[in-house]
């Protein structure tokens, strides 16, 4: 199977500027983000093996929400709120454990069953009779696609996932993502950026020659983008033919174990798939992971990852997972100087924004989808402080 290049033509004629400098560091926009895109889009928590018995549970905490997703003893996957019915509490306090046989809230003891339900509550007779059902454990809205655990805390614009994965379905598939374990605990990284710097890093591959030794050793002769189209991007990256320079990547190459599993095209390729507005899912040969990123404020991000693969303890296997990861968190790091260089840049009285090249199309048009969903980002001048809110209202009624 050799995946087929979506159409997707560049216009002729496009704005190349990208977004004012002003979308970065206001508090109101990242608000109104907080709720338009990040609660009302997928959110990516786990991968079921994270959950491989009953009562082990995975929370994530972000913009303000708390998310718990545990396996039942029915083995069904549920995500809710991590908010006890009582007085709010966290009904477990750690991101990741197991309950056994109930969820108990650390405040007042009020239990939940495996599948949310109200147990019981501390003290009974002091409290009016409560239904278990309407009383249990509010339900996030959750798809689980290829056996990643998506959340939604709010109603939003975006079809199921595997409506949005449609286009990629066949290539993914070989990759037997249902059957994963996870290789390490997930990983948490803070950078002081805004979060859209992170996205408009990690959404063009024409900075890889330049950034990124290892990336450009490993794969820059042929790596491709394709921009955001309905909510989806990929990206997908060929390994050189030549040996390599870099140690790392001589002896990745030599060691990497013939996937044969794969397609011919697949078994020596990195390949990205991104999904608005701040999920990307990576598919290597040895290794399937995610990554994302979440605001904690205007100028600071807090980003997550998980890193699986299929069941494989030859020692080559072993060896060539370090050297993917070693190669993966020197482009991370790599990164994280870029962001900070293009955060920092939108406060100098010297910045007078940027020129897209071609290559930046997929910036581009993360921005466009950015732009449709918040009219506001349209403005070039940032609105006066308090009037934010109704300015992107006011664009939205004259959007039609």
């Amino acid at each position: 199977m050799n995946y087929q290049v979506r159409d997707i033509s560049i216009p002729a004629e496009w704005d190349r500027s990208g977004l004012p400098a002003w979308t970065y560091s206001n508090p109101e926009l990242l608000e109104l983000e907080k709720d338009v895109l990040f609660r009302r889009h997928w959110q990516l928590i786990c991968h079921v093996s994270n959950l491989p018995n009953p009562g082990d549970y995975v929370g994530l905490d972000m913009i303000g929400e708390r998310a718990l997703v545990v396996r039942g003893r029915d083995g069904v996957v549920r995500a809710f709120h991590n908010v006890c019915r009582h007085r709010g509490s966290r009904v477990v306090a750690e991101n990741k454990g197991n309950c056994r046989s109930a969820i108990v809230c650390p405040f007042h003891g009020w239990s939940y069953n495996l599948d949310g339900t109200l147990r019981g509550a501390a003290q009974p007779k002091y409290l009016p009779a409560l239904d278990p059902a309407s009383h249990g454990l509010i339900p996030l809205e959750t798809e689980i696609w290829q056996g990643f655990v998506f959340v939604r805390f709010k109603p939003g614009p975006q079809p199921s996932v595997a409506e949005l994965m449609a286009p990629f379905e066949a290539e993914v598939a070989p990759y037997r993502v249902p059957e994963v374990q996870p290789l390490h605990d997930f990983w948490h990284d803070k950078s002081p950026v805004n979060w859209k710097s992170v996205r408009d890093v990690d959404n063009e591959g024409y900075h890889v020659p330049m950034a990124h030794p290892g990336l450009r050793d490993l794969y820059g002769h042929g790596y491709y983008d394709e921009p955001f189209v309905n909510g989806v991007s990929r990206a997908f990256g060929p390994f050189n033919k030549t040996e390599g320079t870099l140690w790392s990547v001589r002896k990745y190459k030599k060691l990497l174990p013939e996937a044969t599993h794969l397609p011919e095209s697949h078994r020596r390729a990195w390949l990205y798939l991104g999904l608005f507005p701040n999920t990307v899912l990576t598919f290597y040969p040895d290794t399937i992971t995610f990554y994302q990123e979440f605001p904690l404020s205007t100028g600071e991000t807090l980003q997550r990852g998980g890193v699986y693969g299929l069941q494989d303890d030859s020692r080559a296997m072993k060896a060539a997972r370090f050297l993917s990861t070693r190669i993966d968190w020197d482009t991370v790091k790599e990164d994280m100087q870029l962001m900070v260089w293009s955060y920092e840049a939108t406060s100098s009285s010297g910045y007078q924004g940027v020129i897209l090249s071609d290559l930046e199309y997929g910036v581009k048009t993360h921005h466009d989808h950015l732009r449709r969903l918040i009219p506001v980002l349209n403005s070039r001048e940032e609105p006066v402080r308090g009037e934010l809110m109704r300015r992107n209202e006011e664009m939205r009624g004259a959007r039609g």
